[in-house]
């Protein structure tokens, strides 16, 4: 089975999953869940929270007021969307765009999982603090967790199922929103994606 249909086999159990927390004030809102988009052979893998409301209302991660940011991260190393993927750990929108909760996180990370043994990146880029923990932890670098303010722009090397990945820990693009000042700080980090290729 192709990289692409597996992927879809995960949006189809993310649409029926009636027992996530979310479930409910999704379908309430006529919302739809966030799964994620861009190259199913991308060797780096961006990683954020949740979706906010315009990615709840159109299915498309990153394609708000953040995902404007992050498009000018991307260009400032030469990297495009379609070469890249990008989804949440979180599928589905938390009420008014709160921080995702320890169940929630729980209800949605087997698909992130699967979508991360499916597309094999070389880098998994996370974005924002949540994100960050999920991936460290998941990948046994426990003894590496920082707070998100000293981790961000380090690079962790660890192993895959399928073979060897280097995490990268970076600010959520949002982070600009609130202080334009950031955006220095978000372009020198991401920089060192460069340094791992594309």
């Amino acid at each position: 089975m192709s990289k692409a249909n597996e992927l879809k086999k995960i949006e189809k159990k993310v649409l029926t999953l009636k027992k996530s927390p979310l479930y409910a004030y999704r379908t309430e809102n006529k919302y739809l869940p966030v799964i994620g988009e861009g190259s199913s052979d991308a060797q780096i893998m961006f990683i954020g929270e949740a979706p906010g409301k315009n990615e709840a209302l159109t299915g498309k991660p990153f394609c708000g007021a953040a995902g404007k940011i992050l498009d000018e991260l991307l260009a400032s190393i030469d990297l495009k969307r379609e070469e890249i993927y990008i989804t949440n750990i979180i599928k589905d929108r938390p009420p008014r765009n709160r921080d995702p909760l320890p169940e929630e996180i729980k209800a949605y990370a087997s698909f992130l999982d699967q979508q991360i043994e499916i597309i094999q990146p070389k880098i998994i880029a996370t974005l924002g603090r949540y994100a960050m923990g999920y991936i460290i932890k998941k990948f046994g670098l426990d003894s590496s967790l920082e707070l998100i303010g000293k981790a961000h722009g380090k690079a962790y090397t660890t192993k895959a199922s399928y073979g060897p990945v280097t995490v990268v820990a970076l600010y959520h693009p949002c982070v600009a929103l609130y202080n334009r000042k950031q955006i220095t700080t978000l372009k020198k980090d991401f920089k060192i994606l460069q340094k791992y290729g594309k």
